[in-house]
């Protein structure tokens, strides 16, 4: 709809400017008029539910409205000044106006409006956000002395009796709590609170509850970007990443102590809907690293979902022999790993995936599904929301998967895995590639 627009916006414009050079007139009814009914044509796909009213199209809409104003402007006066007509200044001025139509519809066409992914549970489903103070943990990427904060946001069963498992979810390297919505959405609609953590510093933003906001902390951006790039050699490589898993597992641990501590204070509604003993983990790409780490950390996590990362929390550094070998202690959790392209085809060969190799025995017992045709992030909700952004940061590869495909389908197993592991509700025997 957004393409169709503007080409539409473009073409008329470009009309108006055509009719202007063959009729040489600047100003007349006819141009004032169109751009009248331009305006009222876009209110009523508004208000027709053919454009979805977000805050994308302000821009447009504002342009819309001036030009009309404009237009009423010059058709109530009743003597008008006729400046002498010059084409260049006809051309140049459509050129300019056509620049300006593109601009206040970037919003709109990096976040093109979508439907949302299907929710198939029974129960409604609420949100609230929190910021939790670690007072055991200084801020590292502040010189301020302050505490680690961390905020979070649940998703959670609305207007209903009982208890429900508790699931944790980490974001990806520069994600959001936000990143994958519709799976939150989709699990608390079948009786699960879900808990989403925005790691400061590593989250690309995050907004605490006094307003507070945090962005990417830039050497931390750095450093990632050079450890894709093969800036750094073997050993570093090794550091950074237990470096960064180590503040995620810090993070993760903390969260699930505080909801723990509240759910026996009970003081909020929340809290009161969680059952203790059912818990499970699950992240996006270095949001599962460390979710696999913190499960072998912690006693009363009963299963992990492991989307799109390399087991990093399994890996070792051979110093003698320069390379990286897979721990050998059994895996003993339930665990679903989903892959895309992206990473399945590094799985025989990158030294990075050598713990996730179908091979490692450690791991014979673990689920591993193939997301065929799907990128990295075709597992999160980025494609739903800003397709022209994940083909960005594809590097330009588009997913060949269709993008509801994806994350519908990887709903609907993530649900079934935590249904079969922390409910004992049905089986759980996933295909290899979807």
């Amino acid at each position: 709809m957004e393409i169709v627009i503007l080409i539409v916006t473009l073409v008329v414009e470009l009309a108006i400017a055509v009719y202007s050079i063959e009729t040489k007139q600047s100003r007349s009814r006819i141009k004032s008029w169109t751009r009248i009914i331009m305006c009222i044509g876009f209110v009523m796909l508004i208000l027709g539910g053919v454009v979805v009213w977000e805050y994308t199209w302000a821009l447009f809409a504002g342009l819309l409205l001036l030009l009309a104003f404009k237009g009423i402007v010059t058709l109530l006066r009743k003597q008008v000044y006729i400046r002498p007509y010059k084409m260049f200044s006809t051309v140049w001025k459509y050129l300019l106006l056509a620049l300006v139509v593109i601009i206040t519809l970037v919003p709109a066409l990096l976040f093109p409006q979508h439907r949302l992914p299907q929710v198939t549970g029974p129960y409604s489903v609420a949100t609230a956000t929190y910021s939790y103070e670690d007072k055991n943990r200084i801020e590292e990427f502040s010189n301020q002395g302050d505490k680690r904060s961390v905020n979070v946001e649940f998703w959670y069963p609305e207007q209903t009796e009982g208890t429900y498992p508790l699931l944790v979810f980490s974001h990806g390297a520069f994600g959001i709590k936000t990143s994958n919505a519709s799976t939150f959405t989709e699990l608390a609609s079948h009786g699960y609170v879900v808990v989403s953590i925005d790691h400061p510093y590593h989250s690309f933003y995050t907004v605490a509850e006094d307003g507070k906001v945090v962005t990417i902390n830039s050497e931390y951006l750095q450093e990632f970007n050079d450890a894709n790039k093969g800036v750094y050699s073997l050993a570093e490589y090794f550091d950074l990443n237990q470096k960064w898993m180590k503040l995620r597992m810090d993070d993760m641990d903390f969260v699930m102590d505080t909801i723990l501590e509240q759910v026996e204070l009970k003081k909020d509604a929340v809290y009161e809907l969680i059952n203790t003993q059912k818990v499970g983990v699950f992240g996006h790409s270095m949001g599962g690293a460390a979710s696999v780490a913190l499960s072998r950390e912690r006693d009363d996590i009963i299963a992990v979902v492991n989307i799109d990362a390399p087991f990093f929390s399994e890996l070792e550094y051979d110093h003698v022999a320069n390379e990286l070998t897979a721990k050998s202690a059994p895996f003993l959790i339930p665990l679903l790993n989903i892959y895309s392209d992206d990473v399945w085809i590094q799985l025989g060969s990158s030294s990075s995936y050598i713990a996730n190799r179908i091979s490692n025995e450690n791991f014979k017992d673990a689920y591993t599904v193939h997301f065929k045709g799907a990128k990295h992030l075709s597992l999160t909700d980025l494609p739903l929301y800003s397709p022209f952004l994940a083909n960005l940061l594809h590097e330009g590869r588009k997913a060949d998967i269709d993008k509801y495909v994806a994350i519908e389908t990887q709903n609907e197993l993530i649900l079934r895995f935590f249904d079969y592991t922390l409910k004992n509700k049905g089986h759980f025997a996933p295909k290899a590639t979807y």
